[in-house]
């Protein structure tokens, strides 16, 4: 097969060069040459699609994209209900997060009704057949592939025809059209391309797996996350037994989405009320603890937020957040100082919300402001009382979205009081449960003070 001429091209410019040089010569920009496939005079993707006609919009026609069903029921929500033919799916987390994992289980089951590959450029297929016995996994037909060069992958690809296939994982996949070594940003765009051409071409769905950076981001090019339909992400704490799959990023379905599983002896197990690991198990209430309905895309989740507050021995008191974004935090802080008059200057705050949760929607804003002021004054909450709200900065409480779905949930795990925006009220009455609108900070911060529980 004769090797296809490479160039050096410039990502800030463009500009390109027949040999790598330390200094772009467009545009003298520093490190910025990386190795490319040069373009032949028939484009390597002219086969992908048919010529296009301009067409109106109304005469499209648009139907549901069919799915194909896991069988995990987490990794099916997370995804939007199942994998896409032809769609391309990136899934990425911290070494030992549990991807090849759970990607074992799911071609396992699927392996039973339709032609799959699973692609291992890591291990060897013994040790793929292990790890398959280890988590006793149903004896079944699953071709393994051990192979990373990008040339024979594909050549399986058409020979199998598959209807799911996994690449395990997509930066040790190198193309002999390019010198540069596995894993280099030329490597990972190229064979992430061919195999996407593949799978628009086939209509095969195609999971890649991808490694993490050390700030959690996937290594490689960013263009690498923009080429794939869906981004999915790993999180967690490998000393923990609990995972959360989290959609960045869905062509085909909601993003925001998680899906919440626990690590056992037998693989990576779906969790059907993940409220029940967000929440601490107290005999009763203690200060500092407040209950959170957060929304992680259509599914509302029951978090618990705590605070420590506690006397600063340091010129400069320390403000801490985990799983909460810590710039918020001291804006909350000054909202709490201006407009209710309770003042922390002098304390150290911190703050967790406990499971190792991620909460980045403002509605944790009352819930955060209520276990600081509980942690205070060393006066418990109400029991069985949860809240959401977002504070704005002239101390008025804002309204959030799905406030009907989150009472809904609060009222079906057992609690009987809720604090909400004065815009979220219900129209409706919820069975059980005893709504208290508030339009203020200072509203709220009463209420915690009449009915505070001795």
């Amino acid at each position: 097969m004769a090797k296809a001429k490479t160039v050096y091209t410039c990502t800030e410019c463009g500009g390109q060069s027949p040999k790598w040089q330390g200094q772009c010569p467009a545009c003298n920009a520093w490190n910025t040459l990386v190795e490319t496939v040069a373009e032949s005079a028939k484009p390597r993707f002219a086969s992908l699609a048919a010529t296009s006609q301009v067409q109106m919009l109304h005469d499209v026609e648009a139907s549901e994209e069919s799915r194909i069903a896991t069988d995990i029921g987490e990794l099916d929500r997370v995804l939007g209900g199942g994998l896409v033919p032809g769609g391309v799916t990136l899934i990425g987390g911290d070494p030992g997060i549990g991807k090849s994992t759970l990607l074992l289980q799911a071609l396992a089951g699927l392996s039973a009704r339709m032609k799959t590959l699973y692609v291992s450029g890591e291990e060897s297929a013994r040790q793929v057949a292990l790890r398959a016995r280890r988590l006793s996994l149903p004896e079944t037909n699953l071709p393994v592939l051990p192979e990373i060069r990008l040339e024979a992958i594909l050549a399986q690809l058409e020979a199998l025809k598959p209807a799911v296939a996994v690449i395990d994982s997509i930066q040790t996949v190198y193309s002999e059209a390019l010198t540069s070594a596995p894993g280099s940003v030329a490597q990972v765009r190229e064979c992430a391309a061919q195999l996407t051409r593949h799978a628009k071409q086939t209509g095969s769905a195609i999971i890649l797996v991808g490694h993490v950076t050390k700030e959690g981001a996937i290594a490689g090019p960013r263009v690498l996350e923009h080429i794939v339909d869906t981004v999915l992400y790993f999180e967690g704490d490998t000393g923990s037994s609990f995972r959360l799959v989290r959609a960045f990023k869905n062509r085909f379905g909601a993003v925001n989405e998680i899906g919440v599983f626990a690590m056992t002896e037998k693989g990576l197990k779906g969790v059907s009320n993940p409220s029940a690991i967000f929440l601490s198990r107290h005999g009763e209430p203690v200060p500092g603890s407040c209950v959170l309905v957060t929304q992680e895309g259509t599914r509302p989740l029951l978090v618990e937020i705590q605070a420590l507050v506690d006397a600063s021995h340091a010129p400069s008191p320390r403000r801490l957040s985990v799983g909460l974004e810590q710039n918020r935090l001291a804006m909350l802080l000054a909202v709490l100082h201006r407009h209710a008059g309770i003042a922390c200057f002098d304390q150290d705050v911190f703050v967790n919300a406990v499971g190792g949760v991620k909460i980045s929607e403002p509605a944790a804003d009352l819930a955060v402001l209520a276990a600081i002021v509980s942690s205070l004054r060393s006066q418990p909450l109400p029991d069985k009382l949860v809240m959401f709200g977002e504070v704005g900065l002239a101390g008025e409480i804002r309204p959030v979205q799905r406030g009907q779905e989150r009472l809904k949930e609060a009222a079906k795990l057992g609690f009987t009081q809720a604090i909400v925006p004065a815009a979220n009220q219900p129209k409706q009455k919820i069975p059980g449960m005893a709504i208290h609108p508030v339009h203020r900070l200072d509203e709220a911060i009463h209420f915690f003070r009449e009915n505070r529980t001795h």
